[in-house]
C-alpha cells in the first residue's frame, strides 16, 4: 500500500459533502445511493442555477456537475463558481458524454479538476471522488498546520518580548547598584572573597542586561517592530561612545583597549542605535575571548564606498570550520573566564547590518585572534 492510499483510508467520509447536480432524476439518485453508501453527505441540485445557490449556501467539499443541463451548462456553472470568492476554491468534477479533445480542454479552462465519463461504473467514480477529497483533506492539514505554527510563532515572540522587556528594566537597576557597588568597595574594606562575589555579580550581571537587550531588539527586528532610523552622522562618534564605555570593562580583566582612526570623517546615513549595537557585541565578545593581559584594537577604516569600523583582538580564535556558520547558528560559546556567550548577538549583528544596507565580516586565526568587521555605506555626496 502506498502513502495515498494509506492516507485515504485515514480520512473520515462522513465529514465531506458533495453536491451532485443533474437535471436527470434518475442520474441524481443514482450517485446519491453510490455516494451515500461509501459515507459520504450528499447534497442535490437539478440545474446550474440551483447548483451555484447550493454551493454559496452549504459550501461542499466537492461538486460532481453535468455538463450539458437545459438552464445553464455545467460549463457556464463552473464559471460563476470560480468568479465568486465564496465557491472558487471548490473542485469540480464534470459528468459528461462529451469526449472530444476540444471538450476536455474546455472543461479545464473554466475550472475543471477532473471528468468522469458517462455511463460510468461505481470503481471509477468513487477513485476520482476519493483523489479530489484526498487533496480536500491535505488542504485543510496544511491550513491547520500553518494557523498552528503561526500561533505557535506569535506566541513564541510575545514571550519573548515579555521576558525581554520585563526582565531588562530590573536588570538595568541592579546592574547600576553593583557598578556603583565595584566602584566604591575595596578587598580591603570587605574582604577579598566578598569582594570577589560581588565583582563577578556585576560582572554576570553586565552579560545578562546585554543578552536581554539584544533579546528585545531581535524580537522587534524578527516581527518587523523594529523600524530602522536613518540619521547622517560621523562613525567615529559611535566608535568614542563605546569606546568609552569599554574602556572600563576591558580595566577589570587587564587588557589595554585602543581606538585607531585612519580616515577622518567616515560620514554614514545609517541608524545610529543600531550600528551602536553591533559594535558594542563586537567588542563585547573581543573582551569575552581575549586572554589577561593582551590587548584590542578598535579600527575605523574605509573600504570602497563603506566605512569600515574593525574590532580586532588576541584572544583565542575560532576555528576554520565555525567561521562559515558564526552569524547564523547562535550556538553558545564561552570565553577565556568562563563568560557565556548566546550567539544571539552575532545574530543581531548581521541582521541591524544588512538592515542599513552594509554587511558583517569576520577574519580569525585559531591561537591568535580574530578581527570582526562591520560595513556602513557612506553618504552620498
Amino acid at each position: 500500500m502506498d502513502f495515498g492510499e494509506n492516507f485515504e483510508s485515514t480520512i473520515n467520509r462522513s465529514e465531506y459533502r458533495i453536491l451532485v447536480v443533474d437535471d436527470v432524476i434518475s442520474n441524481v439518485l443514482l450517485l446519491k445511493i453510490l455516494l451515500t453508501n461509501e459515507k459520504f453527505q450528499v447534497l442535490t441540485a437539478n440545474n446550474g442555477t440551483s447548483c451555484i445557490e447550493t454551493a454559496k449556501k452549504e459550501h461542499p467539499d466537492l461538486i460532481l456537475l453535468d455538463v450539458m443541463m437545459p438552464d445553464i451548462s455545467g460549463f457556464d456553472t463552473a464559471t460563476e463558481l470560480k468568479k465568486s470568492p465564496e465557491t472558487s476554491d471548490i473542485p469540480i468534477i464534470f459528468l459528461t458524454a462529451l469526449n472530444s479533445p476540444a471538450d476536455l480542454v474546455h472543461g479545464f479552462q473554466v475550472g475543471a479538476n477532473d471528468f468522469l465519463t458517462k455511463p460510468f461504473n461505481k470503481e471509477e467514480l468513487i477513485m476520482r471522488v476519493m483523489h479530489q477529497i484526498s487533496l480536500v483533506a491535505a488542504k485543510r492539514i496544511i491550513v491547520q498546520q500553518n494557523e498552528e505554527l503561526r500561533r505557535t510563532i506569535n506566541n513564541r515572540d510575545k514571550m519573548y518580548s515579555v521576558i525581554a522587556h520585563d526582565l531588562r528594566s530590573p536588570m538595568a537597576s541592579i546592574r547600576m547598584v553593583l557598578n556603583l557597588v565595584v566602584q566604591t568597595v575595596s578587598p580591603e574594606a570587605i574582604g577579598p572573597e566578598m569582594f570577589y562575589l560581588i565583582d563577578k555579580a556585576n560582572k554576570e550581571t553586565e552579560e545578562t542586561h546585554d543578552l536581554l537587550d539584544n533579546l528585545l531588539k531581535w524580537t522587534k527586528s524578527q516581527t518587523g517592530r523594529l523600524k530602522v532610523a536613518y540619521q547622517d552622522f560621523d562613525v567615529i562618534d559611535v566608535v568614542t561612545g563605546v569606546y568609552g564605555i569599554f574602556t572600563m570593562i576591558a580595566e577589570t580583566k587587564k587588557i589595554a583597549l585602543t581606538m585607531e582612526e585612519n580616515v577622518a570623517g567616515l560620514k554614514v546615513r545609517a541608524d545610529k542605535d543600531m550600528l551602536n549595537t553591533v559594535v558594542r557585541n563586537f567588542l563585547s565578545n573581543a573582551i569575552k575571548f581575549t586572554p589577561e593581559g593582551s590587548a584590542i584594537e578598535i579600527i575605523v577604516d574605509k573600504k570602497d564606498d563603506f566605512a569600515k569600523i574593525s574590532i580586532r583582538d588576541h584572544g583565542v580564535g575560532i576555528a576554520p570550520d565555525r567561521i562559515e556558520g558564526l552569524f547564523h547558528k547562535g550556538e553558545t560559546t564561552y570565553g577565556t573566564n568562563n563568560e557565556e556567550g548566546s550567539g544571539l548577538g552575532l545574530q543581531l549583528c548581521k541582521d541591524f547590518a544588512e538592515k542599513n544596507g552594509g554587511d558583517v565580516m569576520v577574519e580569525s586565526v585559531l591561537g591568535e585572534g580574530s578581527t570582526f568587521s562591520v560595513l556602513v555605506p557612506l553618504l552620498k555626496n
